[in-house]
């Protein structure tokens, strides 16, 4: 089975019609058959780090984009050198093609930078939940004065 039916979400859930629609979404638009490989890791516990293996790319031929919650990560490399063009190769099993690869982030996810080492490029995120939407502790016993209520 190689699509998910997300019918009953819809029924049955008010308001996660978007998560279901993002999931449906990612399981159409994955066609990128795996290349270039990539890692992606808890660092910290609202910090994750992005491990794109992009061997071959300089920082000029890779490019990184943040719009409306998606992240794509596109690599174009530089017409091939005169050097390739008169190599001649008995296998050639380093890839360096174009390749466009894109992460779905949830709401709060921010990127705090990008690194380029030894062929790996890290891309760093970190959670930021807003003040209004962290948990708050309610007194017991403690009404809210009368002038917020009027606001209501």
């Amino acid at each position: 089975m190689k699509t998910l039916d997300f019918t009953p979400l819809y029924r049955s859930f008010i308001g996660f019609d978007h998560l279901a629609n993002m999931m449906d979404a990612a399981a159409r638009s994955d066609k990128s058959a795996g290349y270039p490989p990539y890692n992606i890791e808890l660092t910290d516990e609202d910090k994750y780090r992005i491990t794109l293996a992009v061997a071959g790319f300089s920082n000029e031929e890779l490019n990184i984009n943040l719009e409306n919650n998606t992240l794509t990560v596109t690599g174009q490399k530089a017409k091939a050198d005169s050097d390739d063009a008169e190599k001649r190769f008995i296998y050639k099993g380093i890839s360096a093609r174009n390749f466009e690869r894109k992460f779905q982030l949830s709401d709060h996810i921010k990127v705090s930078g990008a690194d380029l080492e030894q062929g790996l490029l890290h891309i760093d995120l970190y959670r930021e939940v807003p003040e209004a939407l962290k948990p708050k502790s309610i007194p017991i016993g403690v009404k809210q004065p009368q002038d917020l209520l009027e606001d209501k």
